[in-house]
C-alpha cells in the first residue's frame, strides 16, 4: 500500500479514506505527502436494524472529491466493520473517480473471507475503472501465515512502473521462498477457499453470541475476522479505559475503537474483536467476558 501511495500522490493531493479504517491508510497517506479526507462509514442503528450495515452518505462522499483528489482507498471486506461494499456502492464510487479523474487504491486482502453468500466485487471489474484501479493483495490473511507480509499489487502498466520502482527503495524483496509458497497457495482449488469462509463463519457465529451472552451489542460482520461491538452498556468513560479493563481484569485483550478514527473520540463506543482463533481459545474468552456482568452490574447502581 505505502509503495503504491508512494507511486502515484505528491504533495497538494488529497486521499479519500473511509473511516473507521485500517490504521495505516491515513499515515500512508501523510508520509506520501497527501492530505487525507475522511468519509464516515457510519453504524447501523442496533436498537432498530440489528441486522443493518456499514454505509456512507453518498452526498458526502461526493463532496469529499475535487479537483485535487489523486485517489480513494477503499477496503472491502472491510477491517474493522466486516463491510463488504455492494456493486452498486462501488459504481457510485467509480462514477465520481471518473468524473475527477481519480484512481481507486484497494485493499482486497480478505477477498475470499466472505459471509451469508455475499459476493465479493473488485471495483478494477466495474466498466471504466481497470485502467484506474490499483488493486493490492496478499497471503497473509487467506492462507494464514500472517508473519510472511508477501502481497501483489495490479494495476496498469504505467502505475506498475511506478510501483515497482518505489517498492525496490523501500524492501527489495520479499524471502524468495516465501514467495514460491505464495505461487502454490495461489494454485489451490475452489474447494479450499469455500471450507475458509465456512470455517470463519462458524467462529464469526460462536463469537457473536459469546459477545451477546457478556452484554456486548455487536455490529454482525458480512466479512474479515473482525466485530466491532459498542460497550455503551458497561458504563466506562471511553474504549481505551474498557480495553486495559478487559485486558487486566478480565484476560480477554480487544482493539479500542479509537484506534480506527482520525478523531479519536468518534470511536469511544467501540471495541474491535478478532476471531481468527481456534475454537477451543473463543469458548474460554467468552467463560471470562462472563465476568463482565458483576461489572455491568455494579457500574449500573446509583452511588457506585
Amino acid at each position: 500500500m505505502i509503495s503504491a501511495m508512494l507511486a502515484v500522490t505528491n504533495p497538494g493531493d488529497e486521499v479519500i479514506i473511509f473511516e473507521p479504517f485500517y490504521e495505516n491508510y491515513g499515515p500512508d497517506a501523510i508520509l506520501s505527502g497527501a492530505t487525507p479526507r475522511y468519509v464516515t462509514l457510519h453504524a447501523p442503528n442496533l436498537n432498530n436494524d440489528p441486522e443493518g450495515k456499514w454505509h456512507f452518505d453518498p452526498e458526502e462522499l461526493e463532496a469529499a472529491f475535487n479537483d485535487h483528489t489523486k485517489a480513494i482507498i477503499i477496503n472491502t471486506p472491510n477491517n474493522p466493520t466486516g463491510k463488504v461494499f455492494t456493486r452498486a456502492e462501488l459504481e457510485q464510487i467509480a462514477r465520481l473517480c471518473q468524473k475527477w479523474n481519480a484512481l481507486a487504491i484497494t485493499d482486497e486482502i480478505y477477498e475470499h473471507i466472505i459471509y451469508d453468500g455475499r459476493k465479493h466485487i473488485p471495483i478494477a471489474t466495474i466498466p471504466g475503472m481497470r485502467e484506474r484501479t490499483i488493486t493490492i493483495n496478499g497471503m497473509s490473511k487467506t492462507y494464514s501465515v500472517t508473519g510472511w507480509r508477501v502481497g501483489y499489487a495490479i494495476a496498469a502498466p504505467h502505475l506498475t512502473s511506478a510501483i515497482r520502482k518505489v517498492h525496490d527503495f523501500l524492501t527489495v524483496g520479499s524471502p524468495a521462498p516465501l514467495q514460491e509458497a505464495g505461487a502454490t497457495a495461489l494454485a489451490l482449488p475452489p474447494t479450499y477457499y469455500e471450507k475458509l469462509a465456512r470455517d470463519y463463519a462458524q467462529r464469526r457465529d460462536l463469537l457473536l453470541g459469546l459477545l451477546g451472552q457478556a452484554g456486548f451489542k455487536c455490529y454482525k460482520p458480512q466479512g474479515a475476522y473482525y466485530i466491532m461491538t459498542d460497550i455503551s452498556a458497561f458504563g466506562f468513560a471511553n474504549d481505551t479505559e474498557f480495553a486495559h479493563y478487559l485486558t487486566k481484569e478480565i484476560g480477554v485483550t480487544a482493539v479500542p475503537g479509537s484506534s480506527f478514527y482520525h478523531q479519536p473520540e468518534y470511536g469511544f463506543k467501540h471495541v474491535r474483536f478478532a476471531f481468527c482463533k481456534i475454537f477451543d481459545t473463543l469458548r474460554q474468552a467468552g467463560e471470562r467476558l462472563q465476568k463482565l456482568h458483576t461489572v455491568k452490574t455494579y457500574r449500573s447502581t446509583p452511588g457506585a
